[in-house]
């Protein structure tokens, strides 16, 4: 009996030393270094823009740069301190599922998901506006998508939009908002600011490291 159970046991071993090195050298799973940090990784599953699992999200993980992490984690212990804390909808995206965002824009007879993400744009425009792009700076390993949610309800803070929402509410600048949404608004920019993130002016989610360590480069490693 004591065989099997070590056998079981190497095995294992055996699998996760396997997993952890289908990762590129300076590469990490976020929940390993940041343990009470919430995701909700929307293109592992169907609520998206795109409406469908997007190519290359194997499993519902989060992949970051370690530096990337490393800041990452100054944010969510500033957050706790307030009871508030991360939750990420999005991180490193390999370029396969950019290639499908890509195809997707490119079919204008599929607009299931504009009433929720883009009604107010043509989605033959989405190019121009630069809301889909040939390549994204998540592949590069260092962009993280993220809101604010209370650690006590679990619930979102009040942003003014939601999630993935092409429109001028969504972009950093925008004043039309409630005191609260603002407020809250405000808080995500500082803090991540603060940590050595910069923003996208057009979606308030989205933040990249300040001196990024694979800038212009980008990966296409899946998600598992």
């Amino acid at each position: 009996m004591q065989k099997i159970y070590y056998i079981t046991a190497v095995f294992c071993l055996l699998i996760s030393i396997k997993s952890s090195a289908q990762l590129p050298k300076d590469f990490v799973y976020v929940t390993d270094e940041i343990p009470t940090i919430a995701l909700e990784m929307r293109y592992f599953g169907t609520h998206n823009f795109v409406g469908a699992k997007v190519d290359g999200y194997e499993v519902e993980k989060c992949i970051l740069s370690k530096a990337a992490t490393r800041a990452l984690k100054k944010v969510q212990d500033e957050l706790q301190e307030k009871g508030l804390g991360i939750k990420i909808y999005d991180a490193y995206r390999p370029q396969r599922a950019v290639d499908h965002f890509r195809r997707w824009a490119r079919n204008l007879e599929d607009t299931l998901t504009k009433h929720e993400f883009y009604p107010n744009v043509a989605k033959k425009d989405l190019f121009k506006l630069q809301y889909i792009a040939t390549k994204s700076r998540h592949s590069s390993g260092s962009t993280v998508d993220i809101t604010i949610i209370d650690l006590k309800t679990k619930k979102e803070l009040d942003m003014g939009s939601s999630y993935d929402f092409f429109g001028r509410i969504s972009w950093v600048s925008y004043q039309g908002l409630s005191q609260k949404q603002l407020k809250n608004r405000q808080l995500i920019q500082r803090v991540m600011l603060k940590n050595g993130f910069r923003n996208y002016p057009k979606e308030w989610w989205h933040f990249t490291l300040r001196g990024e360590p694979f800038r212009n480069q980008y990966f296409d490693f899946p998600i598992q």
